[in-house]
């Protein structure tokens, strides 16, 4: 396992991290106990960055994670969470207020069996850009509040997450240095987006560790293809589809080859997937183990061809 450093925390994490969104049933039913051994699998692999929200599964996800990690070793690993974003019933609900960030971090440490936590997260930025106040609340009031429990010693280090990385430089320039200690974007560093290039030299310059997360593109990089849900354009979930059949029949999975890419990279300190199956741990890994196919990777971003880094919304 290769260990990066995460901005200027001291931190240095897996370049493969533990995404706990599965544990949630967030994309299909399954077996707890064959999920919380994958939470084991992945910390015994080397596996030690974690991201998880109370988002996901409305609780479920932290939950389920709480029941593994009180067997774990708290030096073991590093945990990584979010306010702002919270659902119940299978309603989505936004509050990105002090009040409720405060609250929501000692919810989660109830739920996960902690007394800490290393990377609390403003979590999906850009719907508190739609409300009232605007991201000048997340300035003004979230990521203050945070920065009080920081100071109790509650939580280690402070981030923000969102899919638009413009949201996330305009937070950074808007906020005292230093107040942002990390950000966690997803989907632009992958075989179809790596948009998130383009803002490394902004991070770096203001300390910012940076985390990518989902390098399968929520479903698009992958053979089974994309769920029904996926809110990408039908041009691009084509393009994906026709570069997987490329991959198959190269005998090189997309997955391997997916992997394998938004890994590469060494400027992001780590890129979280997230699975409920212990072998799934073990296969990725062997991808990482062996070289990447620089020639498949220029012809299946060829097949993509225009569809490359055509994203879409937040929802």
């Amino acid at each position: 396992m290769k260990y990066r450093k995460l901005g200027n925390t001291g931190i240095e994490v897996s370049e493969l991290g533990f995404g706990a969104s599965s544990l949630g049933g967030v994309f299909h039913s399954f077996n707890e106990n064959r999920g919380i051994d994958a939470v084991f699998a992945a910390v015994d692999a080397g596996i030690n960055i974690i991201d998880v929200s109370p988002y996901y599964g409305h609780y479920k996800a932290e939950t389920v994670l709480g029941k593994a990690l009180k067997d774990i070793p708290r030096d073991r690993f590093y945990l990584s969470t979010k306010v702002g974003r919270y659902g119940k019933d299978g309603v989505n609900t936004w509050d990105y207020s002090a009040r409720r960030a405060k609250e929501s971090v000692y919810e989660s440490l109830e739920r996960l069996h902690i007394d800490y936590i290393d990377i609390i997260n403003v979590h999906d930025i850009e719907f508190q850009g739609r409300m009232e106040g605007g991201l000048q609340k997340v300035v003004d009031e979230t990521l203050p509040a945070l920065h009080e429990l920081k100071r109790e010693g509650v939580v280690r280090h402070v981030g923000i997450t969102d899919l638009q990385l413009e949201n996330l430089r305009w937070v950074i320039e808007h906020s005292e240095p230093g107040t942002v200690e990390s950000v966690m974007n997803f989907c632009h560093y992958c075989l179809c987006d790596d948009k998130l290039v383009d803002f490394m030299d902004f991070f770096e310059q203001h300390g910012v560790g940076v985390l990518s997360a989902s390098p399968f593109s929520m479903g698009l990089l992958t053979e089974r293809g994309v769920p029904d849900w996926h809110p990408a354009p039908k041009p691009l979930v084509e393009a994906c589809r026709r570069a997987a059949e490329h991959c198959k029949q190269k005998g090189y999975p997309i997955e391997k080859l997916a992997m394998q890419f938004s890994c590469s990279n060494p400027r992001i300190a780590s890129t979280v997937f997230s699975t409920t199956r212990p072998e799934a741990i073990k296969t990725n890994l062997e991808y990482l183990s062996e070289p990447m196919d620089e020639q498949l990777v220029r012809e299946v971003r060829d097949i993509i061809g225009e569809q490359q880094r055509v994203s879409w919304a937040n929802t």
